[in-house]
């Protein structure tokens, strides 16, 4: 899995995707990711100010190392959110 080459424990990985199950917090954070644009994604600033808000949105609290991994997977990536291919690329990380 490619976000475990970024010290992003499974385990992590499994709790979000369980509170993503939750109709009312996948809204909230689908509300925070609304807009977002490839620049954006490849900005670390507004990516680890997502990472916070999103953590705050699902009551997870990230380690700073943890934030890290995060912002350098989201950034390594270099997804587009308006590019198909590349959000099928992302689901088939996590599922």
């Amino acid at each position: 899995m490619g976000y475990q080459q970024y010290g992003i424990s499974p385990q992590l990985v499994e709790r979000i995707k369980l509170k993503m199950k939750n109709s009312a917090l996948k809204e909230r954070v689908k509300g925070l990711l609304d807009g977002i644009t490839k620049q954006d994604l490849q900005n670390g600033p507004k990516v680890q100010r997502l990472v916070k808000s999103i953590g705050s949105v699902l009551n997870e609290k990230f380690t700073s190392a943890e934030e890290e991994q995060i912002v350098r997977f989201v950034l390594s990536q270099r997804i587009d959110p308006n590019n198909t291919f590349h959000l099928i690329k992302l689901w088939g990380m996590f599922r």
